[in-house]
């Protein structure tokens, strides 16, 4: 079985064809599916703990903790999204020894500690533990640390943003947000270009420049002018497809998903674009090639989820294809592909990035009409 299984996914495709009619389901109907395999498949006490908002326990609070906020009333399996959000966050302490904490390499929103202390800070609106989170700042600024969103500097400015939408009426404890936030983008525009993630110069949102730009913009706007000549020259690297390199120098066309390559690009550059009124008529071009390559190869076999599969590439497109694109996120759906053998199993198949929490997060941003925005990158 295991050689068949090997030969399998030698021969699977990375995506396949975009040759059927669109098509849509019911959002609220696949979102409620979705939340109820996520509790009964994936309960708190089967979820092992690590992966900070990416993936494992808090991801799956986190999204819980965003849904209760858009659905106050829904519960699944009898009990509110709140208290599941609780039921994660607890899975999650209770496994807190085993955190080592945020250090110079792991310091993004993938550390357990502080998106813990985020999410804690956000829903209970606790300033000590503002402060605490703050603190790690001195980790973050080291300049040793990386500047991406995924284990750098970048992913701390989402944890802030987090935060800081709970204090808006607290004058004090915004001024040390922001004062903190400030330290961090400071450091990463004093970092030598490019920035570079293990040695590489990555392009894409998860460990990239658009990634490390979107965060920078979402925090603090006033920045644009000083980016806008390095967003700009990003923006000459799409490839004839309407796809980015994962790294310059651009090697194969390969990737077509969040993390590397256009989906990724596309969503940043609409959650940024208003702050480039210089860029704008170039940033339409760039998304509406984007769109086609996403359109062509984005329906992936890989597992669906938001970093690297159908669930992500669906959040870059507009509305009918949106909807269409989802339509191969079912559980039905994915049911199908593997029993097709067509399927890449997910390392973590509960979680918000890489599962079935991202699933579910999609298909609320259908059923409520939301911005196409991605939780934990440019949702805030």
């Amino acid at each position: 079985m295991a050689e068949k299984a090997s030969t399998a996914a030698s021969h699977r495709p990375r995506y396949f064809r975009n040759d059927a009619p669109l098509a849509r389901r019911e959002p609220y109907k696949q979102l409620t599916a979705s939340l109820n395999r996520l509790v009964t498949e994936y309960p708190p006490h089967r979820i092992p703990p690590g992966g900070g908002l990416y993936y494992g326990p808090i991801s799956i609070a986190f999204l819980f903790f965003a849904l209760h906020k858009l659905y106050p009333e829904l519960e699944i399996d009898d009990y509110p999204l709140n208290t599941w959000s609780a039921a994660y966050i607890e899975q999650a302490q209770a496994n807190m020894k085993e955190y080592p904490g945020p250090t110079i390499s792991k310091c993004g929103v993938s550390d357990d500690i502080m998106a813990l202390l985020a999410l804690f800070a956000a829903s209970a609106k606790d300033p000590e533990t503002v402060k605490e989170l703050c603190n790690y700042a001195a980790v973050t600024t080291d300049e040793e640390a990386p500047n991406e969103w995924l284990y750098g500097r970048a992913g701390y400015l989402y944890l802030l943003r987090l935060v800081r939408v709970s204090f808006l009426d607290d004058k004090k404890t915004l001024e040390m947000i922001d004062d903190t936030a400030d330290e961090v983008i400071e450091t990463i525009i004093e970092s030598p270009r490019p920035w570079k993630w293990h040695g590489k110069a990555y392009i894409g949102a998860a460990h990239g420049a658009i990634g490390i730009i979107t965060q920078i913009i979402l925090t603090n706007p006033s920045w644009a002018p000083k980016l806008e000549a390095e967003l700009g020259a990003l923006l000459s690297y799409q490839y004839e497809s309407g796809n980015f390199p994962s790294s310059i120098p651009p090697g194969r066309d390969k990737l077509v998903q969040f993390c590397h390559g256009a989906p990724g690009v596309i969503t940043s550059l609409l959650s940024i674009r208003q702050h480039f009124p210089n860029l704008k008529d170039r940033i339409d071009k760039v998304v509406a090639k984007g769109r086609e390559c996403v359109l062509e190869r984005g329906l992936l076999t890989k597992e669906p989820c938001l970093c690297h599969g159908i669930s992500g590439n669906a959040l870059s497109l507009e509305d009918e294809e949106f909807e269409h694109f989802l339509t191969y996120t079912t559980g039905h759906e994915i049911k199908s592909m593997e029993k097709d053998g067509m399927l890449e199993k997910s390392d973590d198949p509960s979680s918000l990035w890489c599962g079935e929490a991202g699933r579910a997060w999609a298909w609320a941003v259908a059923d409520k009409h939301l911005e196409k925005r991605f939780l934990g990158y440019n949702d805030i």
